[in-house]
């Protein structure tokens, strides 16, 4: 028997994408962005793109969003680079956390790559 996964709204997804996100910045993650891709790609609906200062911050700050996001019920489904701690990849379906060593964002340039999406710069919440 097929299960199907539960419905997510417009404003549930964005919400969660900026909880997401605030994760990142509450474990002093740099340069933390979002990328709207509705109508870009269908693959998900969002990427949340950070940096960590070293491959302890980075694996730090995934670890971080995983353990907190799933005590908020949603469950990461795939994750990458969490040992290695240069690009952590965090797959939540509808959106995909990004936490990059600063010189790997810088050769991936990611952000130029879906430059057609809408990006939003977060700042830390005083």
């Amino acid at each position: 028997m097929a299960t199907s996964l539960p419905s997510v709204t417009a404003r549930e997804g964005a919400q969660r994408v900026q909880r997401a996100g605030q994760l990142c910045l509450d474990m002093k993650a740099n340069d933390v962005v979002i990328l709207n891709l509705a109508g870009v790609t269908d693959m998900t609906d969002y990427f949340v793109i950070a940096s960590g200062t070293s491959d302890t911050h980075v694996r730090s700050i995934g670890e971080h969003v995983v353990s907190e996001m799933k005590k908020a019920g949603l469950t990461v489904h795939h994750t990458e680079g969490l040992q290695q701690g240069r690009w952590v990849l965090l797959d939540f379906f509808d959106f995909v956390v990004h936490i990059f060593h600063p010189t790997l964002r810088s050769f991936y340039q990611i952000e130029r790559l879906w430059s057609d999406a809408e990006t939003v710069a977060l700042e830390p919440q005083e």
